[in-house]
């Protein structure tokens, strides 16, 4: 099981005081006493941990659980072996994610890569940098002319931040990070080795003399609440900014095109890549690989499903995917007819050459 070695233990906790922190119903009050001293999954639980369950997939697990006790919703109560006490809960593992973060609540954000206080005797920051008080400026970075930074930000080691960059507060910006031409807001996290504002690929095609650069403009406006994964890149905008809406979380190694607008409270998984001057709105979800092509736009609520490639605009609430994506339902049909086909063109053939 998971050790957190490199995070702070939690406290040993008693199933009374857990069933307080989530709310939950402790269906055996003679338990109450019984001593939590971890989480787990229901694989890896013992007889001290606590673990959930919220999926029937996992029913060959819950049975063979050593788990101490056991979040889990009315619908799946009777499944759990006596021997594990049940927490009652509506959402088994909205509860566990609430004690997660109540126990675990350093995991969340990282802090000075080196245990730095105040700026680090190696970062290089330029006299006109305007630094509030509690910045974290770990060693080897940055911070260049007339950037302004809020008071509880870190910056990672190695991080640069170019010319009149402005970071909120409470943000954490990522080891090898390089920013530039960018405005962030608060509480947004980004994690190492991205690369935002640098300029978008834009090129008018020039013939047999080459192509003509086309010069890029604009910024990156990244709004509050926003996560980062690491080795994504954002490009700058061209004519117009390029905008991340607030609470977007973004995950590894996407690439965000120049002029790209990206909506609130989005999911986007690893390794999406969206062309330039394309629209997303908000509460969009986009499974991992998704490429969408530029100018188009993606409607409020829409979900499209992992490696679909997008060269049509989908409409708000539309449930797309497939190469090229179009609605599921219909997407889903279309691949069972071609599985039919290839059924039966095989079954003649067999029926053919029997006779």
């Amino acid at each position: 099981m998971a050790q957190p070695t490199f995070f702070q233990k939690p406290p040993s906790s008693t199933l009374a005081e857990i069933a307080a922190l989530t709310k939950a119903h402790l269906v055996d009050p003679s338990r109450a006493d019984h001593v939590i001293k971890g989480m787990a999954s229901l694989d890896e639980a013992g007889p001290m941990h606590l673990a959930f369950f919220d999926n029937l997939k996992y029913a060959d697990e819950l049975a063979a659980t050593k788990a101490g006790a056991c979040l889990v919703s009315p619908r799946f109560e009777a499944k759990v072996p006596a021997h594990v006490a049940v927490l009652r809960v509506t959402q088994p593992f909205r509860a566990f994610v609430k004690l997660a973060r109540e126990w675990h609540g350093d995991a969340l954000r990282p802090q000075s890569w080196v245990g730095n206080e105040g700026i680090s005797n190696s970062a290089i920051v330029d006299p006109s940098a305007r630094l509030e008080d509690d910045v974290v400026v770990d060693p080897l970075a940055v911070i260049g002319p007339d950037v302004e930074i809020g008071s509880g930000t870190v910056i990672g080691v190695g991080a640069v931040i170019g010319p009149g960059v402005k970071i909120g507060r409470d943000c954490n910006v990522g080891a090898r990070t390089a920013i530039q031409c960018a405005l962030i807001g608060n509480n947004v996290l980004i994690h190492p080795g991205c690369s935002i504002g640098q300029d978008g690929y834009g090129f008018v095609f020039f013939g047999p003399e080459g192509h003509l650069k086309v010069p890029q403009m604009g910024r990156v406006l990244i709004q509050h609440e926003v996560e980062i994964g690491a080795g994504t890149t954002i490009d700058r905008g061209s004519l117009r900014d390029t905008v991340i809406g607030e609470g977007t979380k973004i995950d590894n190694q996407v690439q965000i095109g120049h002029n790209v607008t990206i909506g609130r409270h989005c999911l986007l998984a690893a390794q999406i890549g969206l062309a330039g001057s394309l629209t997303i709105g908000d509460n969009v979800a986009l499974g991992a690989k998704v490429g969408i092509n530029n100018h188009l736009k993606i409607g409020d609520g829409a979900q499209v499903t992992a490696m679909s490639a997008v060269k049509d605009d989908i409409p708000p609430n539309g449930r797309w995917g497939g190469h090229f994506a179009k609605p599921t339902k219909q997407w889903f049909r279309e691949i069972v007819a071609v599985e039919r086909l290839v059924r039966d063109s095989a079954a003649s053939a067999k029926g053919e050459g029997q006779e």
